[in-house]
C-alpha cells in the first residue's frame, strides 16, 4: 500500500509555524507555556455552562479577530475562520515568506475542521426558531460549511494553488499536513499553508459532547487538572479551540529563497479501523498499522524514533488503544521513547489538535525540548510507558512521530525527521 520515498520526489520541509491556542495567542507563547507545564483549561466563559455536567474548556482568550480580518468578514465569517486567518498570517510572517515574489499558482492551502462553523449553527438556529425564516443571515451557509478556513485564507494572502478543506473528526489537522506534503512531494506546489481550525466552544457542540458523556465532569472545581492523559483517574476529553497552520515546502524552493528550516516530513499515512463510528480498536492494530507505513515511506527504521506526540486524549479507551498500539509496533523499544501528549495543557481542539501538536513535532525536533504530559498523578497499570510527565525534559531528537484518531475510526500519522542537507 505505502512504498518507500522515491529520490525523485520532492524533499518537504516545515518553514513557518503559526498559531493559537488557549495557551496563548501566537505559536511562540503557546510553546513557552506549554514547556513550563501551564494549563490553557479554565471554566468556560462563552457559553452558560451551569446547564451542562461538563463546566470547562480550553478557550482562546482575548482574541481581537479585526487584527487579521477588516470589519465586515469578521461579521460575515465563523469564528474558526478567524482563527484560520490569524494562524496563516503569523505563519507566513514566521516563514518570512513574501507573496509578491511567488507564483500564487504554487502556493496552496488546506486548512481543515473537525466540524467548522458551530458557532453560525447555533446562533443562525436559534434566530430560525426564535425569529422565523426572514432574519436568518445571508452568510450563514458560507460561514459554516468547513471548506471556508481554506477559502477566506486564500483570498487574504492570495495563494492561488491547491485549495480545499479535510475533514476527518480529530485527525482533521494531520490529514490536512499529509494532503500538503503529498502535492509538494509530487511537484504540483512549492510552498502549502496546512493546518487546522476549531471554533468549538458553543453550546452546541457542549450539548452533543456531553450527550455522549465523552466530556470530563469530575474536575469542575479544579478546571487545569481536568485533561489528564494516560492517567488512571482521567474520566473524558475537554473542549478545546484555535487554530494551528504549517508552512510546508519544497526543500528546493525553501533552499533557494533562503528560508530558515525546522525540519523535514518523510513520511505520512493514513488507515481505518473500520470498526466503530466512536470506538477505537482496542488492541491498536490499525493505529501501529498506520504508524509502520509512514516510518516505511520515510525509509525509517522504528529503532531510530525518539519522541511520540500522542493523540492522548484522555479517555478511557483512546489512551489504552494508543499505548497498545506503541507497544505493538515498537515491541520492547515503546518503553525506551518519549512520548507526551500536549492535550492536558490545551484540552481537545478537535480539527487544530493534529496541526498544533505537528507544530510542536517540528519544534522539538529543532530544539530538542520534549514538552510533558501534565497532570499526570496517578499511574495505570494498563498504560505504563514513558508519558514524560509534569516538566520538560532535553533529548536529541531525531524522528518524531505524530498520530491523531477521529471519530469513524480514522488514524493518520507523520514523521518528522531532522534536517540534513
Amino acid at each position: 500500500m505505502y512504498q518507500a520515498r522515491d529520490e525523485k520526489l520532492s524533499r518537504v520541509v516545515v518553514t513557518g509555524l503559526g498559531g493559537l491556542t488557549p495557551l496563548g495567542n501566537s505559536f511562540d507563547v503557546s510553546w513557552k507555556m506549554l514547556l513550563a507545564g501551564e494549563c490553557g483549561i479554565r471554566r468556560a466563559t462563552k457559553i452558560d455552562v451551569n446547564i451542562f455536567p461538563c463546566q470547562v474548556a480550553g478557550e482562546v482568550r482575548n482574541f481581537d479577530p479585526s487584527e487579521y480580518l477588516d470589519a465586515k468578514d469578521v461579521r460575515r465569517n465563523d469564528p474558526f475562520v478567524h482563527f484560520a486567518v490569524a494562524a496563516a498570517r503569523m505563519a507566513i510572517g514566521d516563514a518570512q515568506l513574501d507573496m509578491t515574489k511567488e507564483d500564487a499558482y504554487r502556493v496552496g492551502a488546506i486548512i481543515g475542521s473537525g466540524i467548522g462553523g458551530l458557532q453560525t449553527i447555533d446562533a443562525q438556529s436559534k434566530i430560525l426558531h426564535n425569529e422565523g425564516a426572514r432574519r436568518v443571515s445571508p452568510f450563514m451557509i458560507p460561514a459554516l460549511i468547513v471548506d471556508m478556513a481554506s477559502g477566506v485564507v486564500a483570498i487574504a494572502v492570495g495563494a492561488k494553488g491547491p485549495n480545499f478543506s479535510c475533514t476527518s473528526a480529530c485527525s482533521t489537522g494531520a490529514h490536512s499536513l499529509g494532503d500538503a506534503y503529498h502535492f509538494l512531494r509530487l511537484g504540483k506546489a512549492d510552498v502549502m499553508l496546512a493546518g487546522g481550525a476549531e471554533g468549538g466552544v458553543n453550546s452546541f457542540s457542549f450539548a452533543g459532547f456531553c450527550a455522549m458523556r465523552a466530556l470530563s465532569t469530575s474536575y469542575n472545581a479544579q478546571p487545569e487538572c481536568a485533561s489528564r492523559p494516560f492517567d488512571a483517574k482521567r474520566d473524558g476529553f475537554v473542549m478545546g479551540e484555535g487554530a494551528c497552520i504549517l508552512i510546508l515546502e519544497t526543500l528546493e524552493h525553501a533552499l533557494a529563497r533562503g528560508a530558515r528550516i525546522y525540519c523535514e516530513i518523510v513520511g505520512y499515512a493514513a488507515n481505518c479501523d473500520a470498526h466503530h463510528i466512536t470506538a477505537p480498536v482496542m488492541d491498536g492494530c490499525n493505529l501501529s498499522a498506520a504508524i509502520r507505513a509512514a516510518l516505511a515511506e520515510g525509509n525509517v527504521s522504528i529503532d531510530a524514533v525518539d519522541y511520540i506526540n500522542a493523540h492522548g486524549t484522555s479517555t478511557i479507551y483512546n489512551d489504552l488503544c494508543e499505548t497498545n498500539a506503541y507497544k505493538l509496533c515498537f515491541g520492547v523499544r515503546a518503553y525506551d521513547i518519549a512520548i507526551s501528549s500536549t492535550k492536558g495543557a490545551t484540552g481537545h481542539m478537535l480539527g487544530a489538535a493534529g496541526a498544533f501538536e505537528s507544530a510542536v513535532c517540528a519544534k522539538v525536533v529543532q530544539t530538542g525540548i520534549i514538552p510533558p504530559t501534565i497532570n499526570y498523578e496517578n499511574p495505570d497499570l494498563q498504560c505504563d510507558l514513558n508519558y514524560t510527565p509534569n516538566k520538560s525534559i532535553h533529548r536529541d531528537v531525531r524522528v518524531a512521530v505524530k498520530d491523531n484518531m477521529g471519530f469513524g475510526g480514522h488514524n493518520a500519522v507523520l514523521v518528522f525527521k531532522k534536517y540534513a542537507a
